[in-house]
């Protein structure tokens, strides 16, 4: 954990739970290694993506309060903005899949659902007796 991370934190800044600190905290790394692979200045990159070179330093840093909408005019700056679309792919997620494929979890019935059954079911069997007529046109 940085230090800008462990300060934050010691003073209760920051809430979040300590792997997502590491994840933002790898993350900002990466990104950072990205940009000067590009030899992209931090001054370009935050015009290109159209934000400041103090919110690039702190996405670098890993600092959770940067906006998802930052990274992503970042990623799309630096080219690897297919990587964010990537992030929670739905065909990857194993565990979705697999309570997906036994159905679980169901979704629950509604009482209105259960009372509109019963009136099907009631119509059904009503549909097989005649119905009695009253001389008069009223059916009872």
């Amino acid at each position: 954990m940085t230090f800008y991370r462990s300060f934050l934190v010691r003073y209760g800044w920051i809430m979040g739970s300590p792997k997502s600190g590491t994840a933002l905290e790898r993350l900002g790394h990466d990104l950072r290694s990205a940009r000067l692979s590009r030899r992209v200045a931090v001054a370009d990159l935050a015009a290109r993506a159209g934000t400041s070179p103090s919110t690039i330093a702190r996405l670098e840093r890993g600092d959770p309060g940067v906006a998802v909408g930052t990274l992503a005019d970042v990623l799309v700056s630096l080219g690897l903005i297919e990587k964010l679309a990537d992030l929670v792919d739905i065909r990857k997620d194993d565990l979705g899949l697999a309570l997906t494929s036994e159905r679980l979890p169901q979704r629950g019935r509604s009482y209105a659902s259960k009372l509109r059954r019963q009136e099907k079911q009631e119509d059904k069997a009503g549909k097989d007796e005649p119905d009695d007529v009253d001389p008069n046109g009223v059916a009872f």
